[in-house]
Formats: structure tokens, sequence, C-alpha cells
């Protein structure tokens, strides 16, 4: 029978005369772009191999006890970057766990310097690329040397107080025991002198609150002028509940503050065990806090200056503590 010119249209799937041809597979089209790092041609996905090569190298990180100075309370390690600073680490003795040298690094008197320092201290030279290196240090400025710092192992503040207290009561150490709380710190700096002032007037450890607060970072160590090898920085979950266990235990807790009801000269308390308790130079003593203390203590100072820096008003309160000590 004709047709009359007409194609016969069969009723089935898939491609029918008009639509070109194009199957589904074609309109669907061939998936998301890969990520940068998982393309094999793609300089991220270089950065990625060497990545985890090296964590592999080092192996899981090492929590050290008390140790929380990452977010969520994980361990962290630090990196000194850059060969002036290095240098000045090493000097200053800070504890490291390795030393990162550039391969084919150019050599000055700063990286001799550097090598001959961590080569008698026994801290290893690890002979690392460049890309690894920025990696590392996330792209900083290194100069082909990095030291990398293990994380500061932190004692427990109550711990601390209590072993220190049974010292003094065995007569192990001669003086009362004397503690230096920090109430809003964040300057390591700030932290490093406070350290310095505590082993220089025979204080017995630093106690800084867990979570927004000051750690013992490189800049610290430093600061420290290697005071930070003798004096114990202990941290607290709540600062607040650890100046009550300290009231508890027999310390008298004394606020820094310049509208303080008792003046420094006139403490009465300061042969006997005390912890002092310093603000930041901004907000000062938090409301908590000073409701904790056992007295607020100021300093006399001119009244043209409104406040002092918060180690160096550790520094005169334990001095004047020091110095009531030796008259009785």
């Amino acid at each position: 029978m004709a047709n009359n010119g007409r194609r016969s249209v069969k009723n089935k799937k898939g491609p029918t005369t008009g639509t070109g041809g194009h199957g589904r597979k074609a309109l669907e089209g061939k998936g998301p772009t890969p990520k940068a790092e998982d393309r094999t041609y793609h300089k991220a996905y270089k950065n990625k191999q060497l990545s985890e090569r090296s964590a592999a190298k080092r192996g899981p990180a090492r929590p050290g006890t008390g140790a929380r100075s990452g977010p969520k309370g994980r361990a962290t390690e630090e990196l000194v970057t850059g060969r002036n600073s290095v240098v000045e680490a090493l000097r200053a003795g800070i504890p490291a766990k390795a030393l990162h040298v550039a391969i084919r690094i150019e050599m000055d008197d700063r990286v001799k310097e550097s090598l001959k320092l961590a080569a008698e201290r026994g801290i290893p030279l690890l002979e690392t690329g460049k890309p690894e290196l920025d990696r590392m240090t996330e792209e900083a400025v290194h100069q082909g040397l990095v030291l990398q710092i293990p994380p500061y192992e932190y004692q427990d503040a109550y711990d601390l107080a209590e072993e220190t207290l049974a010292k003094w009561k065995k007569g192990h150490i001669s003086n009362a025991p004397i503690f230096v709380a920090l109430d809003g710190i964040t300057d390591p700096r700030n932290l490093g002198a406070i350290i310095r002032s505590v082993s220089a007037f025979s204080g017995h450890g630093v106690i800084v609150p867990e979570r927004r607060s000051v750690g013992v970072t490189a800049s610290a160590w430093k600061t420290s002028a290697g005071a930070a090898v003798r004096v114990p920085v202990a941290r607290a979950s709540n600062l607040n509940n650890a100046l009550k266990q300290f009231k508890n235990m027999g310390i008298y807790v004394l606020g820094l503050d310049g509208d303080g009801d008792v003046s420094l000269p006139d403490l009465t308390v300061a042969t006997e065990p005390v912890c002092i308790v310093v603000g930041s130079e901004g907000k000062g003593l938090s409301r908590l806090v000073r409701e904790n203390c056992d007295q607020i203590v100021s300093i006399p100072i001119d009244s043209a200056m409104e406040s002092l820096n918060a180690s160096m008003a550790v520094g005169i309160s334990l001095y004047e503590v020091s110095r009531q000590r030796a008259a009785k």
C-alpha cells in the first residue's frame, strides 16, 4: 500500500526522527568538574601528595599532657619561620622538635649558627624541599628555615598547688607558695614577662585559663629569657573554680586592681601562701574573678597614669611580697 511519501514512525523508546540522534547520555554531560587536588596534572594534586606523605612520616599528633593550645582542646605544634626568628629562638633555648632546612639553602651567618646550635642541642636536622616548606608554613616567608616547636605540657592548676603546698609543709621549700593567675591576658609577651618575674622572686607557678587566654608560645618562651624552663605554667579548665579550690586549700587569693580596698604596702598576708590575680590592662579583672578574691589590692601610682601593664603590675607586687617576707 502506498504511503504517499510519508515515513512510518514506529512507537518505540529512544531517539526518533527530529531528535538529532543525541542520546540521553549525551544530554547528561560528563558530570561535575573534578577538584583541582584530584586532577593528576594540577599543582594542587602534587601538593596534596606531598602533604599526605609528610603526615605519614610524622605519624599521629602527640597530645601533650594538658597541652590544649589548639581548637577544641587539641594539642598543636608551632612553627618558627625565617632566619632571624629561628636563630633567636635557638639562642633562647626554646624546646624544639626538629629544624627543617631547605635543600640547597644559601648559607649565611644566621643559617650557620642555627645549624650549629641545633646540632649542639641534639635537635634533628631535616633537609626539606621548598614546596613542602611552603605547605608547612602556609606560604609564609621562611627563607629556608623552619623550627618545629612541640606543644607545651601544662600541669593541672589544682595538682600544682597541692604539690607545692605539700613540699612547703614538709620543709622542702623555704618560702610559702606564691602563684600568679592570669585573667583575660592574651599577649604571649606579657605571659613571658610574668614568668620571668615569677622566677626572679622565687614564685612557684603561673595559672592560665583553658579558654580565651594566652598560652606558652615561642614568643612567650623568648620573652621569658629561659625562665619558662624553671617556672611551671598550669592550666585551669575554669579559673573561678580553681580560685575557689585555692581558697579551700588555705591560699589567699589577691586581685590586682586600681580600685582596690587594700594598698599593696599595707598587705598583711604576704608571708602566707598567696595567689596574685591580674587582669588585662584594658578590662581589668572580670566580675566573677573579683568576687572570688579574698582581697582586691591596689598599687599606689601617680594619678596621671591610669593603669600599669599586667607584667609590670605583677613584678611590682611580687617584689613587695618578697620584701615583706624578707623583713620578717
